[in-house]
């Protein structure tokens, strides 16, 4: 096992505490429809950023805040299949309210939602794309994660799912823990993963002196 030592901890929501992948496909599948772009191909190029920032590089002269309300509200709606992923509401019970922060790019009205749905606990810190002018891959959100800890970037790891989130992490100056539940390993090694594990049920709580200890089950390890 790898043993990763912190003071906080930083988790994505979608992809990394709930599944909630088919509704997002359902929506963004909606939205290329609409627009004539590849349902697939959209899919991939929205997942793990603001939804805001994809409607904008795919539709550059469209009324892009319109089209985002309209999105979000059809996320909003669609909950069905909205689940925890392995091993996330376990390691969020087990962790002080006070240590673990959710930083994600969906709204949040859209991450109370899918919490709620999930029935995972509420965070006592929460960043969304509400909360900032640049989103992942952009440092900007995990910096305001860890200030919320009242932590150093590098005191704390970011627990994350999509190549844009991991290198946000990393440009923060994060470790960053990547999960195998929406991609492949090499696009996380790629994007500047520290340690690729299976999902949230790999990664087993520990203290040490205060500080938070994780043993990393069958981790695969960059040391980057």
């Amino acid at each position: 096992m790898t043993k990763v030592q912190c003071e906080g901890v930083l988790f994505d929501l979608d992809g990394v505490l709930v599944d909630s992948t088919p509704a997002v496909a359902r929506v963004w599948a909606w939205w290329a429809g609409q627009h004539g772009f590849d349902p697939d191909e959209t899919v991939r190029v929205a997942h793990g950023r603001p939804s805001i920032a994809t409607i904008r590089e795919l539709l550059p002269n469209a009324d892009h805040d319109a089209e985002n309300l309209e999105v979000e509200r059809r996320e909003i709606a669609d909950v069905e299949g909205v689940v925890p992923l392995p091993g996330a509401l376990e390691l969020l019970q087990a962790l002080p309210l006070d240590r673990w922060a959710i930083v994600t790019s969906c709204t949040k009205r859209l991450a109370y939602v899918r919490i709620r749905a999930a029935g995972l606990p509420e965070p006592k810190f929460i960043v969304t794309s509400d909360d900032i002018t640049r989103g992942k891959p952009d440092p900007e959100p995990y910096l305001k994660g860890a200030r919320a800890l009242s932590f150093a970037p590098s005191d704390c790891i970011v627990v994350e799912d999509a190549p844009a989130g991991i290198r946000a992490g990393k440009a923060a100056g994060a470790r960053v823990v990547a999960l195998q539940t929406t991609e492949r390993d090499e696009l996380l090694l790629e994007a500047g993963a520290s340690y690729i594990v299976r999902d949230c049920s790999a990664m087993l709580l520990e203290t040490s002196a205060g500080r938070l200890s994780f043993e990393l089950q069958n981790a695969q390890a960059a040391f980057r």
